[in-house]
């Protein structure tokens, strides 16, 4: 995990400005299915967090993940 990166997010609140996101690879984003619309699927550090468009707030969260991810 990077320096400074360590859950920095919490849910119900927005993403803070310079927490640095990664989109998902295709192969995970068809494993999670499609989120609702106006929300997207991002991944910071190890953790893949559904956001809400347009606010930045986190909705959900899946953290931990020991994955290899390819960005």
């Amino acid at each position: 995990m990077p320096p400074g990166q360590a859950k920095k997010w919490v849910i119900g609140r927005p993403l803070p400005q310079g927490v640095i996101f990664y989109d998902l690879p295709p192969s995970i984003l068809v494993q999670l299915g499609p989120p609702p619309s106006h929300h997207r699927f991002v991944r910071v550090a190890q953790d893949i967090l559904l956001i809400a468009t347009g606010t930045g707030m986190v909705v959900d969260a899946i953290d931990n993940l020991n994955w290899e991810f390819s960005h």
